[in-house]
């Protein structure tokens, strides 16, 4: 071969190269079309409550919340605080933090994002008319001050270390100004708060909601405008399926990709699914038996204090929980700031418990109920309770609610004895503890136990206002002590979060609080 031909096919492949490039570009795209698009569909226990972020406090509202709203900043998985809808954050001094907010994001109602809409959102959640059970995570929050269109600064009553922590959570998410200024006509009408956002959110997510019929199911579809990298699912259908039986065999007939959750018992029959697997995420939820402080027998410590002992939290874990959990010492669990591997809960004694009930007047025993959701592993946990009691002569009837009247009910203090969980998503004790023993918050917010002790709340308030860690340790360390001994709830266990997933669902996660993380998520068929 002479050198003109030679220099003739060397040309020819340099004019060629681009062209094999932009093939294989085009490929690449082809298998990123395959990877992307479909339905995911998700078969869990209970509906939402409620899609405005300011309106419930609840797991399965929140679930669905955290893939259409965006707060500030969030926890990746390896639970660090990362940028969202802020790219930078500092503390200006004591109490200011400041932070710059990212530009080009739209809501999904074509509402821009700015300072505004931050301070639109956090106004009306610290609003007392709106009535927020979230109220107790930003209620130290005295103004939201607009620096520019890109600039917001949040001036705390007092300093408030945790504070980025609290913007990752949910109830920090940022709505459209717009959608706001609809749901306060539509109260000015008559209506209650989140009447109009309920079921129109308008948040900045990557998925936006198309369709919801309550009870049955909840479809989001892609927000192709998002300002970040879309979605790669079509869309996401929550669908309501109360029977644990039934999400096990749609799991394993295909009809869903996700069930939600998988009962302990259930696992091993996932496990040998051809096609589907379990997820066990360690979580901060504290399950628990709440007693009503305001109501006899159990406004006497003592009476608490009984049942707390005459517990063998091993044997619910052992049987409930199918030994997916460890037994709870105190109110906040391992992982989350606050936590005293120290501190020990009332063992399990039940001749202490007998003579404890005799010394309240309870010898006889007495009767009683107690409530759970269509939690099968609750109903579970609430029939070993039930026949534990028995040996004390105390007579326990169970009843089971339907989630909305559950979480209704309970916070108006109608019950006697209830089973509940409770997650920190902010990793912070101050969350863990607040929300569910501050008598500022009895009721909704999470103190559905009626509880008030003047000096568990001087201790919650110096909590979150102390700014050195090691003295917070300290205030959460003889918190967790009186709070044992008071025993306004039974601690129970730090459970894991159990789902069965299709083995085609990739890059699904869970955070320890229990959300669903679904942007990165594609079905590999």
């Amino acid at each position: 071969m002479n050198f003109k031909r030679k220099s003739w096919l060397f040309v020819f492949v340099l004019l060629l190269l681009p062209l094999l490039f932009v093939g294989c570009d085009e490929a690449e795209e082809e298998l990123e079309e395959v990877a992307g698009g479909g339905d995911l569909m998700i078969a869990t226990l209970s509906d939402a409550v409620s899609l405005d972020p300011h309106g419930s406090n609840d797991v399965p509202s929140a679930k669905v919340a955290y893939n259409v709203y965006e707060s500030l900043v969030y926890f990746d998985e390896n639970s660090e605080l990362q940028p969202l809808l802020a790219t930078d954050w500092e503390a200006v001094d004591d109490l200011t933090w400041e932070f710059i907010l990212r530009e080009g994001v739209q809501f999904h109602d074509g509402t821009d994002f700015t300072a505004e809409a931050v301070k639109a959102s956090f106004e009306r959640l610290l609003d007392p008319d709106i009535g927020s059970p979230r109220l107790f995570l930003f209620e130290m929050i005295e103004e939201v001050v607009v620096v520019d269109d890109y600039t917001v600064q949040f001036v705390t009553e007092f300093p408030f270390a945790p504070l980025p922590a609290h913007l990752a959570h949910n109830g920090g998410a940022i709505i459209s100004p717009t959608a706001i200024e609809t749901d306060y006509e539509e109260m000015a009408a008559g209506n209650e708060p989140g009447s109009h956002l309920s079921t129109n959110p308008a948040g900045t997510g990557f998925f936006k909601l198309e369709s919801w019929q309550p009870g049955d199911q909840l479809k989001l579809v892609r927000n192709d405008d998002y300002w970040g990298e879309n979605a790669k699912l079509d869309s996401v259908t929550f669908k309501v399926v109360p029977e644990s039986l039934t999400r096990i065999s749609e799991l394993e007939t295909e009809v869903a990709h996700i069930a939600d959750p998988v009962e302990p018992s259930d696992m091993s029959r996932v496990d040998n699914m051809p096609h589907a697997s379990m997820d066990v995420t360690s979580v901060t939820v504290m399950a628990y038996v709440g007693y009503n402080c305001e109501k006899e027998p159990f406004d006497d410590v003592r009476v608490r204090q009984a049942i707390s002992m005459a517990i063998n939290k091993e044997e619910i874990i052992e049987g409930a929980y199918e030994g997916t959990a460890i037994p709870a010492q105190g109110p906040i669990a391992p992982g989350v700031f606050g936590f005293d591997e120290d501190i020990s809960g009332l063992p399990y004694d039940i001749d202490q418990a007998k003579e404890l009930l005799a010394d309240a007047g309870y010898e006889d025993g007495f009767s009683t109920t107690i409530w759970t959701n269509d939690n099968p592993v609750r109903i579970m946990a609430a029939e070993y309770i039930q026949s534990e009691l028995a040996d004390l002569n105390i007579e326990v009837e169970i009843e089971v609610l339907e989630w909305g009247a559950y979480l209704e009910n309970t916070a108006a203090g109608e019950h006697d004895m209830f089973i509940l969980g409770w997650s920190t998503p902010t990793l912070d004790a101050d969350y863990a503890v607040y929300a569910l023993f501050h008598s500022n918050n009895i009721g909704d917010p999470g103190n559905r136990s009626y509880y008030s002790n003047e000096e568990v709340d001087e201790l919650l308030d110096r909590g979150r206002q102390e700014p050195d860690p090691d003295a917070r340790q300290e205030i959460y360390s003889e918190l967790q002590e009186i709070l044992i001994e008071e025993a306004p709830m039974l601690y129970l266990v730090y459970n894991e979060n159990l789902v069965g997933v299709n083995d085609n669902v990739k890059n699904f996660w869970v955070t320890p609080a229990s959300m669903f993380m679904l942007q990165d998520v594609y079905i590999d068929e």
